[in-house]
Parts: structure tokens; sequence; C-alpha cells
């Protein structure tokens, strides 16, 4: 950070806290806006040891090409207008030549990429070109997403309010990962703002218009910047809408046949949308993914003995590259993204914050394992509209970024979209415990107060 830094923060800290004031006055729940103050300075600081991690610590994508390239296109514009054409044109149409670093020339090809970049630029004009007041920007906008995720499940389960915000405003890898200039900041914000439209657009028929129209731009961006998400989210997210709305239906008969139909559309629904995205999936379609994942163990196995390769790690299980071997390592795929790196794989002092975490979280999924056993898990995954959607999405989205992401440092920031769901899986598996426990102490009182009359 330089000079221009250290003052601007400050201005700027100032201004999201007004502008995120206002928008808290609207509530009513004190417990809301508890929460929201207290997400908001989170996310604060959060931005803040993000800028010291990128410009002292450690050197990525957010420094040495967003911002890099940003901050160059944004200089190109005040010398010649006539390069803010590029703001509006796809990465693959840049003028390579233009580019600051050549190392980079390959990464405009990447629609994606070049979304984060263009952003950098367009920010910058608001922001004097400091690193440090973009990194802000993403992660307000990040919060704001990760609250209107919060907002959809207090809905669902008020009394749990506590619980829904340690998975989602509080827990340290989501929070950290999603506060800077990264396209994963990005992605937790337009899946915070879809759930919370599209729940609002579907179930409660609200503000048709508005919600409508973050939809679209929440699915343009995911389809922009991480397709697999969307296709990996919005068939379970979908399925949660139409169990509740069959929940509404008072006669049994028309919940028994509209339940398997609704369900069998929205699965053909689901397996057209993938053909039609194959091209965009990219190593995540269906007839690639398979091979993508074999030749990335492959390439992993042959970068094993180089020293900045310390970050990679092998699954440890045989894929043959068939779809029916991706379910054999299933297990230890799903295991990876939400258990690994073990503390023993720690090579930095961010990977060693990241395994105690993955620890923490192991032994929170063995305890609600042991407490409630196995068949009654299931029982009670498949029984419950919500545990369900959680579960599925954080399994299948779990699996695949597991089985494909093969170093520590990348899966960390790539599994952030399903940490809240499973989190939020365990929680509302503890709480069901709970409440059962309670009614059978409850009824059993009433048994022994009755006899004794």
């Amino acid at each position: 950070m330089v000079l221009a830094d250290l003052l601007l923060i400050p201005v700027y800290i100032l201004l999201f806290y007004l502008f995120f004031k206002r928008k808290r006055k609207r509530y009513d729940d004190p417990l809301l806006k508890k929460y929201h103050l207290f997400g908001f300075w989170i996310k604060i600081i959060a931005s803040l040891l993000f800028v010291l991690y990128y410009s002292y610590l450690t050197v990525g994508d957010s420094t040495v090409l967003y911002h890099y390239e940003g901050n160059n296109l944004y200089h190109l514009i005040l010398k010649n207008g006539d390069y803010l054409k590029y703001i509006f044109k796809k990465g693959s149409d840049f003028d390579l030549s233009l580019v600051k670093n050549p190392y980079n020339k390959g990464y405009f090809k990447d629609e994606a990429n070049f979304m984060v970049i263009r952003l950098d630029a367009l920010l910058s004009f608001v922001s004097f070109g400091s690193y440090a007041v973009i990194n802000l920007f993403f992660g307000c906008l990040a919060f704001s997403g990760l609250w209107k995720l919060f907002l959809f499940f207090y809905d669902q389960r008020p009394k749990m309010h506590l619980q829904f915000a340690v998975a989602i405003l509080f827990f340290p890898t989501v929070v950290f990962w999603s506060s800077g200039l990264l396209k994963d900041s990005l992605c937790i914000a337009a899946l915070g703002w879809l759930t919370y439209s599209l729940y609002g657009l579907l179930y409660k028929r609200k503000s048709i218009l508005k919600n409508a129209c973050i939809v679209f731009i929440s699915v343009y961006f995911l389809s922009v910047l991480k397709v697999y998400i969307l296709l990996a989210y919005v068939p379970f997210f979908v399925l949660f809408i139409i169990l509740r709305n069959i929940q509404g239906i008072k006669f049994k008969l028309l919940r028994y046949v509209f339940a398997p139909a609704l369900i069998a559309l929205s699965i053909y629904a689901f397996t057209q949308t993938l053909s039609i995205y194959n091209e965009e999936l990219g190593a995540y379609a269906v007839e690639d993914l398979t091979s993508s994942i074999s030749h990335l163990n492959e390439v992993i196995d042959a970068r094993s003995g180089r020293e900045d390769a310390a970050s990679n790690f092998n699954l440890g299980a045989e894929f043959d590259g068939t779809f029916s071997g991706l379910i054999k390592i299933s297990p230890v795929a799903i295991g990876t993204t939400f258990f690994r790196p073990f503390v023993w794989e720690a090579h930095k002092v961010s990977q060693l914050l990241a395994a105690i975490e993955s620890l923490l979280l192991m032994f929170f999924t063995l305890y609600i394992l042991f407490k409630t056993g196995p068949f009654r898990i299931i029982k009670l995954i498949f029984s419950n509209p919500l545990i369900m959607y959680c579960f599925l999405f954080a399994i299948t989205f779990g699996l695949f970024v597991g089985a494909s992401t093969l170093n520590f440092g990348t899966l960390v920031r790539y599994k952030i979209p399903c940490l809240p769901f499973y989190t939020i899986t365990l929680f509302l598996i503890h709480d069901k415990i709970k409440s059962t426990a309670t009614e059978k102490k409850l009824t059993l009182q009433r048994q022994i107060a009755l006899s004794s009359l």
C-alpha cells in the first residue's frame, strides 16, 4: 500500500458505512440490525487483511493479473478515450499489444478473467486507481450477497439466526476469500442475490419486476464467471421451491401427483440446459469432465517433485477417467473439499488456518453423524426440503471441486460457495435432533403426569 491508499481507505470505509447504515434503517428487527452491522465490520476487516496478504505475503491473480491489467486499461482510457470501447468488448477482442505484461495475454481469452479486469478498470475511475479501495468495493459487494443469503435462511428458520450467521456471515474461509479483487467475490455476491430474488419471484411472488431483473443480472454474472456454480445450484434450489409449494397443497392426493411430475420436469430441464451449455462448461462439461480430472491427476503427478508445486496434492485414489470411476472416488473427493488440507499438509500460514478450520468442520460432522446415526441422517435429509436442497448442492459441488482442484491454494477459494450450505445442513440436522428429543421429553412428562392422576 502507498500513502494514497492510507488516505483513501478511511474515506471510503466511512462512505460504505453510511451507505449500509441507510439500508440497515429499513429493518425493524433488532437482530437483523445487529448481524448486519457486525457482518459489515467483519467484511471491512477481512478486505483490509486481504489487501495486506496480497500486497506483502504472496502474489496471485488479484494483483499480477486483475489489478495490474485493469489499472493499465484505466490509464489507457485516461490517455485516449477511444480505448473506452474495450470496456464493452469481449476479452478475446482486446488488442493484445496493449497488454502491460506479455505473460497475461492468454488470460484475456477467458471472458471470466476479463470481466474482473473490466470491473477493476471501471472502479478505478471512482477509486483513483487504488487497489485497496477496489478491494473494499468487491468485499462490500460480496457482503451484500451474503446478507441476502442470510435473509433467505432467516426467513426459513428465524430461531436459528446465530447458526445461519456463523455459516454465512462469519465463516472465516468464506469471509476472507470473498473480500477482495477475485472472481470468487463476484460469484458469492451473485449467488446470494440469485437465491433471495429467485425465492421472492417463484415462492413469495413479490416485487416481480425487481426480482426478475436481479435474477437476470445474477445469472449473467455467474454464467460468465463460473457457469458450473449456476448449473450445480439452480436445479436443487428450484426443487426446494417446488417442494415448498407442494407442501402448501392441502389435498394429499394432489401433492403425491404433482411432486414426482414437477421433479421429473425440473430434471429434464436441467439435462437440456447442460447440453446447451456444454461448450461453455469446458472442463466441467459432462462429456469432458472425467477425462479432464484424469488429466489433472497426471499433471500433478508429473509436477510433484518441483519446488513450486508445494501446494499441489493428490487425491490418493486411482481414477480411471470414467463416470463410474468418478462415483467411486466421490467419498475421497468430497472429503477433500470439506476436510482438507489436513494440519500436516499445510505449508503456509494461510493453509494452516484453513486446515484448523477444516479440522473443526470434520469434528462437527463426526459429532452429528454419531449423534444421529447414518440411516436417520438420510431420512432427515430427504424428508425436509430445506435440508435436502442444502445437502445436495453442497455434496454435488463438493464432489466436482474436490475431484478437479488439486492445489490447496485454489481449493480453499473454489469451495467457498458450498461451505455455507454444508455447514447449514449440519446445523439443521442438529436442530431437528434437539427438537425431536425435546418433544419426546415433553410427551414423556405429560404421560407421567396423566398416569399419576
